[in-house]
């Protein structure tokens, strides 16, 4: 048969101290992992997106992506819009035809590219501003800095006023939002920031 033992009030306060310690405990472990779900998980998702977007020598092209824009090459081509590609890796990307050339459009990651609501089918006129370049491959290159569909006008930006990508994030040094498409550049066709700026 147990022995009861008797408790004093420094043990009983003792056990209390320690029922409010875990309590105490166990609400801040909650809110370190609703923390985490809310304020860390993007974040490990924002490094991820980043790790995946390592400046790359396109093989076909030879162009540096996402570094290669030159802001010296900037210029606007306008066409219709064909052969639409979203690869796993890589820039999408898709031809457009205008009357004197046709250039191969990059634009950005797939994930940026629907964040930002983009859809385009065969056929569907376009104005890219952006930088140009000639690829190894012989084919003419616009690394898209912004982007209008013209039958719906909307406006898409990708890169900022230096051709920094926006789905890195803000530079180093900067403030501004995750991948907002709305920073810098003044929308398309209007102002100083607008579309048209640089060399054609």
């Amino acid at each position: 048969m147990r022995a009861l033992v008797r408790r004093t009030e420094p043990d009983t306060a003792h056990l209390r101290r320690g029922k409010v310690f875990l309590a105490t405990l166990s609400r801040a472990a909650l809110s370190a992992l609703l923390f985490f779900i809310c304020c860390g998980l993007p974040l490990l998702v924002l490094k991820s997106a980043q790790a995946e977007e390592k400046d790359v020598v396109l093989p076909e092209s030879g162009i540096h992506y996402p570094g290669g824009f030159d802001q010296n090459t900037v210029g606007e081509v306008q066409g219709k819009a064909y052969g639409y590609l979203q690869p796993e890796k890589g820039p999408v990307q898709f031809r457009v035809v205008s009357e004197k050339e046709t250039y191969i459009v990059l634009v950005a990651p797939r994930w940026y590219w629907n964040e930002l609501g983009g859809k385009i089918t065969d056929g569907t006129e376009v104005r890219v501003h952006g930088s140009k370049s000639l690829g190894k491959d012989g084919n003419l290159y616009i690394i898209a800095q912004e982007m209008r569909i013209i039958p719906s006008g909307k406006a898409m930006v990708f890169r900022d006023e230096d051709g920094f990508p926006l789905w890195k994030g803000p530079k180093a040094g900067t403030q501004g939002g995750f991948g907002s498409s709305q920073r810098g550049m003044g929308g398309m066709g209007s102002g100083p920031g607008g579309m048209g700026r640089g060399r054609r």
